[in-house]
């Protein structure tokens, strides 16, 4: 997938996760393989309540499972720094 391709995919992986649309978001970040994917995935897994799978995805993301401890606004970091 191409990188502009992949960054619309995110964005829009984001948007649903912010207006909680927990499910459309995570079909998109399941089937990419990025750092940023991994990270999103991580959030929506903690949004979730699922702190294994969460840290696992963390993990893969090389990010701190605790660095953030409001979902929304660690989205919205991912996304400004897309």
């Amino acid at each position: 997938m191409r990188g502009s391709q992949n960054k619309e995919l995110l964005n829009q992986a984001i948007d649903f996760a912010i207006n909680d649309s927990w499910d459309a978001s995570h079909k998109i970040v399941q089937d990419l393989n990025s750092i940023e994917a991994y990270w999103i995935h991580a959030v929506l897994h903690k949004i979730e309540g699922d702190e294994f799978n969460s840290r696992y995805w963390y993990e893969r993301a090389q990010q701190p499972y605790e660095a953030y401890s409001d979902p929304k606004i660690e989205l919205a970091f991912i996304q400004n720094n897309l």
